[in-house]
């Protein structure tokens, strides 16, 4: 059984950067793409980022390309993702999950098998 866990949220002004981390524990994440999604408050959650299990290919959400960047460190058994330039609309709480796999997608959210708690972030001034 794999452990997620979120870590890295706060309170940010916009424009400013964050970096979250998703630690994993229990069994090794390198056969799992892992992805970043996020839930606002009424709202559904949707998917941010994807990175391979193998750390080659990435994937975006348009609200958020050229602002984030995903990584992953073998080693450590984590994922980050560096959040520059936040917006307000960016506020929400943000979730780590881990699909078996090569390849990653962030629009197959139920194809995730493990999901940590979520850290929350909030951007206001």
């Amino acid at each position: 059984q794999m452990l997620l866990v979120e870590s890295g949220g706060g309170l940010v002004q916009p424009g400013g950067s964050l970096r979250l981390s998703c630690k994993a524990s229990g069994v090794a994440v390198d056969y799992y793409a892992i992805g970043w999604f996020r839930q606002a408050p009424g709202k559904e959650r949707e998917g941010v980022s994807c990175i391979s299990a193998s750390g080659g290919p990435t994937h975006y959400a348009d609200s958020v390309k050229g602002r984030f960047t995903i990584s992953r460190d073998h080693a450590n058994n984590s994922v980050y993702l560096r959040m520059n330039g936040l917006k307000p609309e960016d506020t929400a709480v943000y979730f780590c999950a881990a699909d078996y796999g090569d390849m990653c997608d962030i629009d197959s959210i139920n194809g995730y098998e493990y999901w940590g708690q979520g850290t929350q972030v909030t951007v206001s001034s």
